[in-house]
């Protein structure tokens, strides 16, 4: 069996970027469900290993990416997610607010389906402004924190659930997102517009499709480097536990 098989789904996407539109073509999921192994996901999806791995080589097997995510510190990679990601749903979620608003009061008679995914979108905002905060209130300062004082050479004399409660909670709460943002990907059919959509009808699900691909590499980055290299760090720092 060809080795990517035994790679998970976040570390061929960490590897290689592109690998990330071949798992979004197949709906394998490389961020909250990274830690599967390619043969896990596709076998669970039914989907035919030998194709994904033939795409993932055509695909090439560099990352030319301006920004190794890997290189970067911690507080590097917290204030990339914070600028590109936080402020790209910050920015986001209330023009959508607004379309799906629109397409559901004008539309909804003749598809119930969009009333539904206009409520399902009022949670996932109203979850993610939170989520959001929390991580830059609380999360993300911690992780700066502990990066500093260990540069700094000093003992980090904290319990270890100061970071791991946060980043459970953090991925509990990316998962739920991811889901209903499937929820809604099923309910539109793929983000397939009807034959009778009007012009916001069609934006709306559009920005639908990107929000959610933008919320994968998201929570990868997040799920599958930030948060392990911070766990890691803490571990491996000379620490002392406090019971």
């Amino acid at each position: 069996m060809n080795v990517l098989a035994s790679k998970t789904l976040a570390q061929i996407v960490t590897n290689n970027y592109k690998a990330a539109s071949i798992f979004e073509k197949h709906h394998l999921d490389f961020c909250c469900k990274g830690k599967r192994t390619l043969e896990q996901a596709c076998s669970e999806s039914d989907i035919k290993i030998e194709e994904v791995i033939e795409q993932l080589e055509k695909a090439g097997d560099t990352n030319d990416l301006k920004t190794n995510y890997n290189e970067l510190s911690l507080a590097q990679l917290s204030e990339h997610i914070v600028s590109t990601h936080h402020n790209y749903v910050k920015n986001e979620m209330p023009a959508l607010h607004g379309y799906l608003q629109k397409v559901a009061s004008k539309h909804g008679d003749r598809h119930p389906e969009m009333n539904k995914v206009f409520q399902i979108f009022v949670a996932v905002k109203e979850e993610m402004e939170f989520h959001m905060q929390k991580e830059e209130m609380v999360l993300f300062p911690r992780i700066k924190d502990i990066e500093n004082q260990i540069q700094e050479g000093k003992k980090v004399v904290i319990n270890s659930s100061y970071l791991q409660s946060p980043i459970n909670m953090m991925e509990q709460e990316h998962d739920h997102a991811g889901s209903m943002l499937a929820e809604i990907r099923n309910l539109t059919n793929n983000y397939t517009p009807p034959a009778d959509a009007c012009t916001t009808y069609q934006l709306s699900f559009a920005s639908l499709q990107a929000f959610e691909l933008d919320l994968h590499h998201h929570v990868h980055l997040e799920n599958n480097i930030l948060f392990p290299k911070a766990l890691k760090m803490f571990g491996e720092t000379n620490k002392i536990l406090l019971n």
